[in-house]
């Protein structure tokens, strides 16, 4: 029998650092959370609730892991694959995640511009976070078909959110979904992915003239 190659000769060596590691992560962190959280605590006490914001800041995050449907954890599920996917299609640098989780948050603290929402729960604003920051990447640093990729990215989730007319009231009712949705989740989230992704573009362009 002849010698083989070594396992690892054979196996690509994955770090942390490595383009769409990081970002895979925390597109696994906020799937488990999602399926994780509904077995482990009612959602009145994680979900969005603008009265407890300052008292209960944890809501920050946490409201991300509520949903209200099968349809709706599915759904964004399926969404959060396809972000993650984009992510290493994109090659997205660990300075990416960093603006994708910095917009977490910002996403749901941005909620507060519409004070009626008094409850809202769901990935979906921290996804469009997550497709601006993916786009703005792509837009401010590639070349080529990549750049040209983000930049209609941006284009088009612009459209998709202007499209929902969040202004119109705190809750709206599609007809893609059995549940209200809240619309404002996207714009809040579009922004805050928007304004981390475009930091973290500037701060590697100032490391990289340090």
């Amino acid at each position: 029998m002849g010698r083989g190659v070594p396992a690892r000769g054979l196996m690509p060596t994955l770090h942390p650092r490595s383009p769409g590691v990081a970002w895979v992560a925390l597109a696994v962190v906020l799937a488990a959370g999602a399926l994780l959280a509904p077995l482990l605590v009612g959602p009145q006490a994680i979900d969005w609730q603008p009265a407890r914001w300052l008292a209960e800041p944890w809501r920050w995050w946490t409201a991300a892991f509520v949903h209200l449907s099968p349809l709706h954890l599915w759904g964004n599920l399926a969404a959060t694959a396809l972000i993650a996917a984009f992510g290493v299609s994109g090659e997205m640098p660990p300075r990416a995640t960093v603006a994708w989780f910095a917009a977490w948050p910002l996403t749901h603290l941005g909620l507060l511009s519409m004070p009626e929402l008094r409850h809202y729960g769901g990935l979906s604003g921290l996804l469009h976070a997550g497709v601006a920051v993916a786009a703005v990447q792509l837009a401010a640093t590639r070349t080529g078909l990549h750049r040209w990729i983000g930049v209609a990215t941006l284009v088009a989730v612009a459209a998709k959110v202007l499209s929902e007319t969040p202004w119109r009231a705190a809750v709206q009712v599609s007809p893609q979904w059995d549940i209200p949705v809240a619309p404002i989740a996207h714009l809040t989230g579009a922004v805050a992915g928007l304004l981390c992704g475009l930091a973290a573009v500037a701060l590697g362009a100032r490391s990289r003239r340090a």
